[in-house]
């Protein structure tokens, strides 16, 4: 993305959420996004997703302009989202659905990112069965059911306990290099934000803009001893002097 900015309202009632904003994400990297409640972080997500549209500048993806929303682009939210009358099989086939998308074989698909996420042999549970980790981890199966070329994760985990929320990291990490997937996650949390990305994106408000661009350089496969680590602490220090929090 090239000069990207984003403006709600007009005249006095003007509210600025981005201001112009440069960033360049190479295929297969896992970028998080971090700042304060009202830096523009959810904003950039919406306008990669192509829900929202660049009051200036551009969004270009594989080379083509950005111009609405994409089958290749997948989306999860902070809560699961998931339809309590349906099954967790037909939670995650919902995409093929939408789509009238006959030329997978949906079943072994689903039954393949199940395993995946660890959840195998719970397809015919509703919702109200399943734990919060447990729906999320549904909710992350739709978004990999599709096999889109680029995730994007609206702080996914923020409402679970860290305990699950730990759990969640390891396996996203795990998930995210196995298949390869160019992923913009965005975050409150700073630790959570280094232990899964190659680089993270620190954003500042008034108006909405990148501060900075902090390379990660922890080694992978990324495991539960890393947030402790020395190198993982060194880094949120760095990353909470860039947000001005020390």
């Amino acid at each position: 993305m090239a000069g990207v900015s984003r403006v709600f309202g007009k005249g006095r009632d003007t509210n600025v959420a981005l201001e112009n904003v440069d960033l360049d994400i190479e295929p297969g990297e896992f970028i998080s996004v971090v700042g304060p409640s009202g830096c523009g972080k959810s904003t950039l997500l919406k306008m990669i997703a192509g829900l929202l549209g660049c009051s200036e500048g551009t969004i270009t993806i594989g080379g083509e302009k950005l111009e609405g929303t994409r089958a290749d682009i997948g989306l999860m939210f902070q809560t699961a989202t998931l339809f309590p009358w349906r099954t967790v099989f037909d939670n995650i086939r919902l995409p093929f659905q939408v789509h009238r998308d006959k030329s997978v074989d949906v079943t072994a698909k689903v039954e393949e990112v199940l395993e995946l996420v660890g959840l195998s042999g719970l397809q015919d549970r509703y919702p109200r069965q399943l734990s919060g980790g447990m729906q999320q981890r549904v909710a992350l199966c739709r978004l990999l059911v599709s096999d889109p070329d680029l995730m994007l994760m609206d702080e996914p985990f923020g409402a679970l306990d860290e305990f699950t929320r730990e759990r969640l990291n390891i396996e996203l990490a795990r998930i995210a290099e196995l298949e390869g997937k160019t992923t913009v996650f965005v975050t409150h949390n700073i630790t959570e934000a280094i232990f899964l990305a190659d680089r993270v994106v620190a954003m500042g408000t008034e108006p909405g803009r990148v501060l900075d661009v902090i390379d990660i350089d922890l080694p992978r496969p990324r495991e539960s001893s890393m947030f402790t680590s020395p190198e993982l602490i060194e880094k949120v220090q760095e990353v909470r002097k860039v947000l001005g929090l020390a």
